[in-house]
């Protein structure tokens, strides 16, 4: 990121502007250093507006940094003018996920002005009372476009296509519109091909976990396309085409492309929006005045030169970027915070105890393999899903296998998910074996594992228990199904919460016995008809959680 400043610029002077810097502020925003300029005041020749102008519109603008260059122009621009309006802009950059928030919370820093990366932003940015308005739609366009090597874009049919056979570096969607849009592309080209939400779930639910449970999210665009220009590097990142020019332009020897998927792509628009909370009308003016200049020829030529499009998504100048595009349909708010809360969700590291069935049932063919061999391969295979943050434990039930008459034994203790820890699990699981005439402990196992997890509990993390099972409780020692569910209930802590993820597998289980175990802890249960099933059930449990 270059260096920013915060500039007050009075439009329809006496005299020319002339800035010269008064202070430096340090923002806690990356540690950007602002300079602040003021404008001269007015003199009594007369010269631009007279005495008309003694007392200006006074508008505070905030700016997505990398567009700050181009507004104080403008606005340098319009100060200059013969008769203008009579405005004095001070501009000062900050990231528009922080401004929305800022504007939605009532912060004293709430601007007059707003120019995000993106309109997704202005949703966010309700404060409940004072509803944000967008004066100018677009005062410049950058389209979100895939980066990496070329070798990685073999498949650029859709965002789907190129995603899951690369390893896609998003910058933050909670925080980075390129991040945000890119999981909105996934979605809205959906309208475009027979994708099925299975298919988009494949997908994002394991860069969710993978890129949630890193201790930061990405949040330096040219750091991922460093990592993306090294040799042989799978790294593909969806960032703006403007990033990307200026990336070109300071490393011109980086070996690395820019592509649209052919479904379309979507754009980062630059909206002008009115965060005042009075004055509206003459807020709104100032912004259209600003964005007329910036439209004017001059300004134009510095904007193509510094990588954004204009407000019709054309061409860059020189052959730079991407070409000629196509658009996806822009999504709406209520698209805009499902994708971000269900990306908040599914971004959640888990902490979880895997409980899984070996009762004599187990043992039952399908096809060429039994239950159980079916199920080690898919919860072997699940556990793929999970990354190496991920708190993973293992447990196997049965009626009386564990200690002291238990009906669970305890096989791997929960514990991260790094090299040793899954080969402990995955080494486990190729062991099991069905037990001839065992029963199915279902409920007290239950009780124990969620009492498992409570004990160590990780406040940072989804706290679950996945249970796996074939058939249902045939412990005739055990409590009763209502018994169960009231234990169940009055185990449930709202401050820690330890739900219960049910996987019934087969013909025999019973799933309404699942559905109340589940509920009792606030969980869910699902069903597959064959264990051949339960990667896409792991899927959907994660989605659920």
């Amino acid at each position: 990121m270059g260096k920013h400043s915060s500039a007050v610029t009075k439009s329809n002077n006496r005299r020319p502007v002339y800035l010269t810097a008064v202070g430096l502020l340090v923002l806690s925003l990356g540690a950007v250093f602002v300079v602040r300029s003021f404008g001269s005041e007015s003199s009594a020749d007369g010269f631009l507006g007279g005495s008309s102008c003694d007392e200006p519109t006074q508008i505070q603008l905030t700016t997505t940094p990398e567009i700050q260059p181009l507004l104080e122009s403008a606005a340098k621009s319009l100060a200059g003018k013969k008769n203008g309006p009579c405005l004095q802009f001070t501009i000062s950059a900050a990231p528009s996920a922080k401004v929305a928030k800022d504007v939605s919370e009532g912060s004293d820093n709430r601007p007059d002005l707003w120019v995000p990366d993106s309109t997704l932003w202005v949703a966010q940015a309700d404060d409940g009372d004072t509803i944000p308005t967008v004066a100018v739609p677009s005062l410049a366009s950058s389209p979100l476009v895939l980066v990496g090597r070329s070798e990685n874009f073999a498949d650029v049919s859709s965002w789907l296509g190129a995603f899951s056979k690369t390893q896609p570096a998003l910058l933050d969607p909670l925080s980075q519109s390129p991040g945000a849009l890119a999981l909105l592309a996934v979605q809205s080209e959906r309208a475009k091909t027979s994708t099925t939400t299975n298919q988009v779930a494949k997908v994002v639910v394991p860069l969710a976990q993978r890129l949630g449970s890193m201790p930061k999210p990405f949040t330096d665009v040219n750091g991922l396309f460093g990592r993306a220009a090294q040799a042989g590097s799978p790294v593909i990142v969806p960032a703006s085409e403007q990033s990307f020019v200026k990336y070109q332009e300071e490393h011109p020897d980086a070996e690395l492309k820019a592509s649209v998927p052919k479904t379309g792509t979507l754009v980062l628009d630059y909206p002008v929006v009115v965060t005042a909370t009075s004055n509206n009308d003459a807020i709104s003016e100032a912004g259209k005045a600003l964005a007329a200049e910036l439209s004017e020829a001059g300004p134009s030529q510095a904007r193509d030169e510094a990588g954004f499009r204009d407000y019709l998504v054309g061409p860059l100048g020189e052959g730079r970027g991407a070409g000629d595009i196509e658009q996806l349909a822009k999504p709406n708010a209520a698209a805009v915070g499902k994708v971000l809360g269900d990306w908040s969700r599914l971004s959640l590291s888990t902490h979880s105890l895997a409980v899984i069935d070996v009762s004599g049932s187990m043992a039952e063919k399908v096809g060429s393999k039994t239950r159980m061999q079916l199920t080690i391969e898919a919860a072997s295979s699940g556990l793929g899903l999970f990354p190496p943050d991920a708190e993973l434990g293992l447990w196997t039930f049965s009626t009386k296998i564990g200690d002291l008459g238990a009906d669970f034994r305890q096989l791997v203790p929960i514990g991260k998910l790094d090299a040793a820890q899954r080969k402990r699990m995955t080494d486990a699981l190729r062991v099991q074996k069905a037990i001839p005439n065992g029963g199915t402990g279902l409920y007290d196992t239950a009780i124990a594992a969620v009492k498992a997890v409570r004990q160590n509990y990780d406040s940072s993390a989804v706290n679950t228990v996945l249970l796996f099972t074939d058939g249902k409780n045939d412990d005739p020692g055990s409590l009763s199904l209502p018994e169960a569910v009231r234990t169940l209930k009055g185990l449930r802590d709202p401050a820690q919460p330890v739900r219960i993820i049910a996987l019934g597998m087969g013909p025999d289980a019973d799933a309404n016995e699942l559905r109340q175990l589940a509920a009792a802890t606030g969980g869910q249960s699902y069903l597959a008809k064959n264990p051949s099933d339960l990667q896409q059930v792991f899927i959907d449990a994660l989605q659920n959680r």
